[in-house]
């Protein structure tokens, strides 16, 4: 299948990166044509319009902000209509019924939520369809987005909160790096060791519990030696109110992601 792209921003460009290493059909549009220009030349993919991309592509992958999508819609909705691509929203808090009662008609819909670390293929990317995207359709675009990194079906009532965890973690996760450098800069390290140190640690203990069968606080407990420094630690992030802000985190992404699909 052709796929194409309107809207290469950091989401769309990190799953048009990850995309092409399947395939190289590929089109890209974006609001500025110098952007869209540049990253199709990086990855050896055409751009154009995004009338050119309805037009040419069978999968049409929407990557533009939630206030833009009254616009854009409305703007193609003749020939979206006319082409009836599968579309593929990255429209946060945006309901496929609400795309649906735009055009006015029910096109063969997949709502995705992706993270940024698709661009390096350790992404998740969280999905679900309506019923007029067929079995097969659907298996061929998720296996053409394997390089991204893991996937997951899931009922599109839960994907907002699915992603207030993966699509909006990594900012949290870029936070709790940079603190953890700060701490052993406070202890004397080199900021580059430091941070080289941290980064490293939350990638291997995150594909630590990914692997394991084991529950994340059976995890910590086997670092926490009986009055060692670890528990010292974890005793002082608890004091700090680590895990409620953690959880405060997730839940007031998931109420400004609601009040975005409104």
């Amino acid at each position: 299948m052709k796929y194409g792209f309107i809207g290469c921003g950091n989401m769309g460009g990190a799953i048009a990166r990850a995309l092409s290493q399947t395939t190289k059909d590929i089109m890209l549009a974006n609001r500025t044509m110098e952007k869209a220009q540049k990253l199709a030349t990086e990855l050896g993919i055409t751009y154009g319009t995004n009338e050119e991309v309805v037009e040419n592509c069978e999968v049409v992958f929407l990557g533009v902000k939630p206030q833009m999508r009254q616009g854009v819609i409305d703007s193609l909705k003749a020939l979206l209509l006319e082409k009836k691509p599968v579309l593929v929203t990255m429209l946060a808090g945006t309901e496929m019924a609400t795309l649906e009662e735009q055009l006015g008609e029910k096109l063969p819909m997949i709502r995705i939520m992706p993270n940024t670390p698709v661009a390096v293929g350790k992404g998740v990317i969280l999905y679900c369809r309506n019923e007029a995207v067929s079995d097969e359709v659907l298996n061929e675009i998720v296996a053409d987005l394997q390089p991204a990194g893991f996937l997951d079906e899931i009922a599109e009532n839960l994907i907002d909160a699915g992603s207030s965890v993966s699509g909006c973690g990594p900012a949290f996760m870029y936070m709790f790096i940079n603190a953890l450098a700060d701490g052993g800069v406070a202890c004397g390290l080199p900021r580059a060791k430091a941070l080289k140190y941290a980064e490293l640690t939350m990638v291997g203990s995150g594909e630590l519990a990914f692997q394991s069968d084991k529950h994340p606080e059976q995890l910590k407990d086997e670092v926490c030696s009986p009055g060692g420094s670890t528990i010292m630690g974890v005793k002082a992030l608890e004091e700090g109110g680590f895990r409620d802000a953690a959880i405060s985190a997730v839940l007031a992404a998931h109420k400004k992601t609601k009040e975005l699909g409104k």
